[in-house]
């Protein structure tokens, strides 16, 4: 009999150091840069708590993929039980392909990257993304409000995902389904979900449960 295959899961948290000034810049005319900062740490702790209960229920290998600071400041902030490495040069999709290509060069099977702006993005969602690539479909997207998408698994990696594409616009997601529509991919959709990324978005924290 042979043994059941262990799926091995990745998952990559897009964030940066929060340095009052270079932090969420879009909410500094609103908050000022060190509550901007602030706010930035408390969304990407929340996050983290997220992702927490998921590795108790299943197990994924957790990296986070920052800008600024570097990985001892990183290490104090969120802990040294985690996978830190550097995002590098480049727009978000260079970036992000570059993180995903080297994941699953390392041996996974698929993986499954975010931000830390969506306060709603939990434990159940997290664990749907995952579930839905086991069960084979090749994309999973979680769409924002504005255009964009919160999260984006895969179960190899495509690279064609991540160019021509127009980063901070709300045509992200509509050209990301476009280029995986040309690809003859099965996509699947997790709920859509406001992000914060203005001031006019800073209810949506305020809000969350």
């Amino acid at each position: 009999m042979n043994a059941t295959r262990i799926i091995r899961e990745s998952l990559i948290i897009f964030t940066r150091y929060p340095e009052p000034g270079k932090t969420k810049t879009r909410l500094i005319p609103a908050l000022g840069a060190e509550k901007a900062a602030l706010l930035h740490r408390q969304m990407t702790e929340h996050t983290l708590t997220q992702v927490k209960r998921l590795q108790a229920q299943r197990s994924v290998r957790v990296e986070v993929c920052f800008a600024g600071g570097n990985s001892n400041l990183m290490m104090r902030w969120l802990g040294n039980d985690l996978i830190y490495t550097v995002q590098g040069e480049g727009d978000l999709g260079t970036r992000m392909a570059r993180s995903l290509a080297t994941t699953f060069h390392d041996g996974a099977d698929c993986a499954v990257i975010i931000g830390t702006d969506c306060p709603g993005l939990n434990v159940e969602i997290l664990a749907e993304a995952f579930n839905q690539l086991q069960w084979a479909n090749d994309l999973v997207l979680g769409p924002a409000v504005d255009g964009g998408y919160y999260l984006l698994g895969l179960r190899r990696f495509i690279p064609e995902l991540f160019v021509r594409i127009n980063w901070g616009s709300p045509e992200v997601l509509p050209q990301t389904v476009a280029i995986a529509k040309r690809l003859n991919l099965s996509v699947a959709y997790l709920p859509q979900l406001p992000d914060v990324d203005r001031p006019e978005d800073l209810y949506i924290w305020e809000q969350r449960s």
